[in-house]
């Protein structure tokens, strides 16, 4: 950041006062500019016991499989962006969403949010930012082309979890290293 969105003078990088992190500060009118993380939402869109999937049109990751997901708007709740994000990419409506999982991911400050539901009538097709979409039973899934790490533990645990029938909240940090990345879970 190189100026002030409230007045247009140049900013600075400092500690204000009461604070412990470097903030991009404006000299003239005093404003702090606060960067925080970009919320992502998304779902694991259950039909008859298939998941669907979205093979990406867009990059990163151009080519690779991914569950439905993106970035929240402003004034949007998350359970909306989820199922936002599946009608975008899948032209999929989902029912009866419940988070699923919460990952932080450091490297890029992002934080998912996960969820479950039920897609409507099990109808699906690509959307823009989709080349295509499937519907996918646990064996079928194209696990090497799996585009993220989160989406990856997402459909991890939830096979894991899907024969009991009972779906916990998982929470975890990936974080990167070096050339790979690690899974850091909290209880759930």
């Amino acid at each position: 950041m190189k100026f002030c969105s409230q007045c247009g003078a140049p900013v600075i990088l400092r500690v204000p006062a009461g604070d412990n992190l470097p903030r991009h500060v404006c000299e003239s009118c005093d404003t702090i500019h606060y960067q925080n993380p970009k919320i992502v939402a998304g779902c694991i869109s259950e039909w008859e016991g298939r998941i669907l999937l979205c093979r990406r049109a867009i990059e990163p990751r151009y080519g690779l499989w991914t569950l439905p997901a993106g970035f929240m708007e402003n004034h949007e709740s998350a359970v909306t962006a989820a199922a936002r994000e599946a009608l975008e990419e899948a032209n999929a409506v989902v029912e009866n969403l419940s988070l699923y999982g919460v990952y932080s991911l450091l490297h890029v400050s992002q934080v998912y949010l996960m969820f479950r539901g039920q897609l409507k009538d099990g109808q699906a097709s690509p959307g823009e930012e989709s080349l295509e979409v499937g519907l996918y039973a646990e064996d079928e899934i194209p696990w090497e082309e799996i585009a993220f790490t989160v989406v990856h533990e997402t459909l991890r645990q939830y096979f894991a979890e899907r024969p009991t029938g009972v779906f916990h909240l998982h929470v975890g940090d990936i974080i990167r290293e070096a050339d790979h990345f690690r899974i850091h879970r909290y209880a759930s």
